[in-house]
């Protein structure tokens, strides 16, 4: 436990200013949607006949004169991409940070193992994008019981659920890489979000290219998807899970036989 105390003193900034700005946002565009909604069915028959464009981000199929289906365009990628970056940047240099830092030496020669450390420093991951999502989802509560508006408990649930795996699987993924750096990976873990994304905008646009759901996280946190089916993609999440695990599993392999300088 001490060092999972250590690790969120040592990352406590880095939290409040992402959770404040990711809440804050979308905030704002909570508090925007009383004033768009009258204008929102234009946006809708706008964006249904752009081809590619609205198919990429799912848009087509998304009524923005609702307020469920606002949310899940201009929140949803506050949240998803804000939210990813956030999981990828903590995790990415949780285990060579000792190095970075020249710390290595100070925390292996006390009395613990490195098995120990990995697991903290992953309890410590995960807790942090707890933490960030549980403040962002009461702050989006919030927001819409401010405005008057009936609040849709089940698809918040689901969008935020699948939020929430999308960052553990990046944070999974990351933290594994972390394993084989030795200074700070802070552009391979915003790189590798952003090829992500963009995999799975690929995905949207040509069906040659769909296998790609199953590699992307981002798959599986499509509001257009999640709104019309009323759950989650089982099989992308499958995937995602598997992701994830190879990528802790390989944290644990590579630092436990790791040459630490």
């Amino acid at each position: 436990m001490t060092l999972i105390k250590h690790e969120l003193k040592r990352g406590k900034i880095s939290l409040i200013v992402w959770t404040a700005s990711i809440g804050l946002l979308m905030a704002i565009c909570i508090f925007l949607y009383p004033e768009m909604k009258g204008d929102m069915e234009g946006v809708t028959e706008m964006f249904s006949s752009m081809g590619s464009f609205t198919e990429a981000f799912g848009m087509d199929r998304l009524n923005f004169g609702t307020l469920i289906g606002f949310y899940g365009v201009e929140c949803g990628n506050i949240l998803g991409l804000g939210g990813a970056f956030f999981a990828a940047i903590t995790a990415i240099g949780m285990l060579s940070k000792e190095e970075k830092d020249r710390t290595a030496e100070f925390l292996l020669t006390h009395p613990v193992t490195r098995i120990r450390i990995i697991t903290e420093k992953l309890c410590a991951v995960f807790f942090q994008v707890l933490l960030l999502n549980i403040i962002v989802f009461t702050l989006s509560i919030g927001s819409i019981a401010a405005i008057k508006e009936e609040i849709p408990w089940k698809e918040l649930l689901l969008m935020h659920s699948a939020y929430l795996l999308l960052q553990i699987e990046l944070s999974g993924i990351c933290f594994g890489i972390s394993a084989f750096l030795r200074q700070s990976g802070l552009s391979i873990g915003l790189g590798l979000t952003v090829v992500m994304y963009f995999l799975n905008l690929t995905a949207n646009i040509t069906s040659s290219a769909s296998f790609l759901k199953y590699i992307t996280p981002f798959s599986y946190v499509e509001s257009a998807d999640i709104l019309s089916d009323g759950s989650l993609n089982a099989s992308y999440i499958l995937a995602g899970m598997f992701f994830t695990v190879a990528g802790i599993v390989a944290a644990y392999l590579k630092y436990n036989r790791k040459d630490i300088h």
